[in-house]
């Protein structure tokens, strides 16, 4: 799980059979045609989520407005549909029926041929089933249903579901209060199938407390209103449909966002549905962004929540109390305040920050805080395991007396360094009597959103404070209590190692995802964002702020071995490399064996030694050649984060480093050769942040780099690269000191003379 998306929009993305509700303002458009960019898009999205190997569910609506096209193509010439349209015009509802019935049967036959031939273009194969509520009102018709669709799933056919509107008119049943809309529809068939998650589209964004177009409307990332009891939240207990204002209903479809949010929240106090989800179907990747692979940080929709699931309605209820925590001008204010504190703090001696930083080391040590800290990771670690989550996220979320111990050894490092700031890099005598200086500055403020290693925190807020900058961050939410304690820890030791000189708003955690959203608008108050997470992650930051972005999106790094190589050595590094920490953007994803090793017994041995330690080696093209793995690669460039690797047989240490610029990240490389002037050429040839010769791409750390911690790796070429400590939170500023108050006006001419001696 990356790091922008929380454990409830998780829940819901590992969902195994889900159903999907189109309304008719997604499948066709103002005028009855079918939008085929919409449908277009529905069936792809759904294609992605049938391969991913979810089952899905398409609730459809749409016959009737299409139906009406043809209708009204034809009412010139058969006076029976302008008799029908005379009498729902003079309120005769028999008229309005027979119409309505009319429309549905025409269209339906429309409305499934474009989804059979749509379907068919991503290779779907789909089913139609029109339903009524003697269907749901016979348990012998309900039963026989129930297997037709678990047959119909279990075959990887899509069941494309609507009212029979030629029997009901489109008038639905509401004096039976079966279903009265495709809506209620939905939920029906969502208990009666036993869904995991409901996903209900339509022309707007999900639930607003009024409106959508109304000045100042806010759309509801939750909706709680349906189940409060005596420990909600007040605020929730008012989120309620009484209190919220609705606008009109759509022009062609019946129902509305009233009937979506009973749907809703019938499908989630009614049955065994997990969560229920009201979002935009005009935006072509809600699908893959709520159920599918396609985890962009776009927390789309309106959420409801199983209170059932009490793990899942929990998490939801504090990830809506963190929303509600910030928003508006809060996340702005709390930029500025870390900025107006850092401003102190660049003023500061040096021996006041190291003050800071020694408290740190101290109280993370400190039996009684070590307690703290180690209870409130408990529970974290607790909640993980009800959770199930990934046992390499576990290991990296769990806090020892080891790990506090080794992070006060890295805070002691940085405090004993020497001061960063006021450094001078450079010094010029521009004129006599005229001296310009190039000193070291912190950046100012610093955004950086981590992942789930809450001892990731400590270490970022340290190389923070030596620097001299402010500092915002956000955690992986499945570390929450534990960062809280230890943003707790940091802030009293900002007060206490400062005398005060310096407020705890110098580093604020950000509690909440939505919080992000805001602060990346925030290009006026914070000056670098540094995310540590996954590509998604890193490409929606850089896709949605104007704030410049430091990091990498991929970590995929190679180890070749030479043709000289020593079999031992590379096996050892290529082992190493893999396995160490799989998971580490620094670990090999790719071996690269030159030719001459597969005669000489290199690539044997080396592969061996992969293999003993559990590693799945995957061939690429001329590794398939050979023969030298069971399985082949399916991308050239891909970023396992596990035990598996792509090896591939290149003929030269130039093929290589082609191969590396060609499907690298430009992370970490690394040579394996026994020849130094090959060495050579690979460390000056290979371009990447990191490039070692007959050493463990896990080097590439900032700790391993002598520099106490790292924010994260850099993989640009603008203000740093490689593993970033102190020195990469820097900028500088030009001071200049005149003697004599020199002006432009009196250089040169018989005034001053430039003499830019460098001094």
């Amino acid at each position: 799980m990356s790091l922008n998306e929380s454990k409830v929009r998780k829940e819901i993305r590992d969902s195994k059979r889900v159903l999907i509700k189109c309304g008719t303002s997604i499948v066709t458009n103002e005028h009855g045609y079918p939008s085929l960019v919409r449908m277009g898009s529905l069936a792809e999205s759904i294609s992605s989520l049938c391969l991913a190997g979810k089952e899905v569910i398409l609730v459809s609506s749409g016959a009737v407005c299409m139906g009406r096209k043809y209708l009204r193509k034809k009412q010139m010439l058969h006076s029976t549909v302008q008799d029908l349209r005379m009498e729902i015009e003079r309120g005769d509802n028999t008229g309005r029926k027979n119409y309505s019935s009319s429309c549905a049967a025409a269209g339906q036959f429309g409305l499934m041929s474009v989804y059979s031939s749509l379907f068919e273009a991503v290779d779907l194969s789909a089913s139609q089933i029109l339903l009524t509520q003697e269907d749901f009102n016979s348990p012998v018709r309900i039963a026989n249903l129930k297997s037709c669709i678990d047959n119909l799933l279990h075959l990887g056919i899509v069941p494309i579901i609507n009212e029979n509107d030629a029997v009901s008119g489109n008038l639905g049943y509401t004096s039976d209060n079966v279903f009265s809309d495709n809506d209620s529809l939905a939920a029906l068939c969502g208990k009666a199938f036993e869904v995991d998650a409901v996903l209900l589209l339509t022309d707007v964004k999900g639930v607003y407390d009024r409106p959508p177009s109304a000045e100042g409307a806010k759309l509801l990332p939750f909706y709680f209103g349906f189940e409060a009891t005596a420990d909600t939240p007040a605020e929730i207990k008012r989120n309620k449909s009484s209190e919220i204002l609705f606008g009109s209903k759509s022009l062609n479809g019946r129902g509305g966002m009233e009937a979506k949010i009973a749907a809703a929240v019938s499908a989630v106090t009614e049955s065994k549905v997990k969560a229920c989800v009201i979002a935009c179907g005009s935006e072509l990747d809600t699908i893959s962004s709520i159920l599918g692979q396609k985890n962009d940080g776009k927390n789309l929709g309106t959420l409801f929540i199983n209170r059932d699931y009490k793990a899942l309605w929990d998490e939801a209820v504090a990830e809506w109390e963190g929303v509600n925590k910030g928003g508006g001008e809060g996340e702005k204010e709390r930029a500025v305040k870390a900025r107006d504190e850092a401003r102190k703090l660049g003023r500061m001696e040096y021996e006041d920050r190291r003050g800071i930083l020694e408290c740190v080391a101290r109280k993370l040590v400190e039996e009684e805080t070590v307690e703290v800290i180690l209870e409130a990771n408990g529970k974290d670690l607790e909640e993980a395991a009800e959770r199930n989550v990934d046992e390499q996220l576990v290991r990296r979320l769990k806090l020892t007396r080891d790990k506090l111990q080794t992070l006060s050894t890295g805070i002691r490092q940085i405090a004993n360094s020497e001061d960063p700031l006021g450094v001078v890099k450079s010094k010029l005598e521009v004129a006599d009597g005229l001296i310009l200086e190039e000193q070291t500055v912190p950046i100012g403020v610093l955004m950086i959103i981590f992942e789930s290693r809450p001892d990731s925190f400590p270490q970022i807020a340290a190389l923070s404070i030596a620097s001299g900058n402010g500092l915002l961050l956000k955690g992986g939410k499945e570390a929450r209590r534990s960062n809280e304690v230890l943003g707790e820890i940091i802030g009293n030791c900002i007060e206490e190692g400062s005398k005060g000189k310096v407020g705890r708003q110098l580093v604020s955690l950000v509690s909440s995802r939505d919080e992000i959203a805001s602060l990346l608008k925030l290009d006026s108050c914070i000056d670098l964002v540094i995310p540590r997470g996954s590509n998604a992650l890193v490409s929606y930051i850089k896709s949605n702020t104007k704030i410049p972005v430091l990091g990498h999106a991929d970590g995929v790094c190679h180890v070749y071995v030479a043709s000289s190589a020593s079999a031992e050595k590379a096996a050892k590094i290529a082992t190493d490399a893999k396995t160490n920490y799989p998971a580490a953007c620094n670990a090999m994803e790719t071996l690269l064996l030159h030719r001459d090793t597969l005669d000489n017994g290199t690539a044997t041995q080396v592969l061996r030694s992969l293999r003993l330690a559990g590693v799945k080696c995957l061939a690429a093209d001329n590794a398939i050649a050979e023969g030298l793995c069971d399985a082949s690669s399916t991308c050239r460039k891909f970023e396992y984060g596990d035990m598996r690797c792509q090896v591939e047989v290149v003929d030269s240490t130039e093929a290589a480093i082609e191969w590396i610029h060609k499907y690298g990240s430009g992370h970490t490389e690394c040579i394996v050769t026994e020849d130094k002037e090959e060495a050579e050429g690979f460390l000056k040839g290979a371009d990447a942040a990191c490039v070692f010769h007959n050493a463990s791409t896990r080097f590439a750390d900032g700790f391993r780099f002598g520099m106490g911690a790292e924010v994260g790796i850099s993989t640009g070429r603008i203000h740093a690269r490689g593993p970033c400590g102190v020195k990469s939170l820097l900028t500088t500023k030009w001071i200049m000191r005149s003697r004599d108050g020199d002006v432009v006006g009196e250089m040169g001419e018989g005034g001053k003379e430039y003499t830019h001696k460098i001094l």
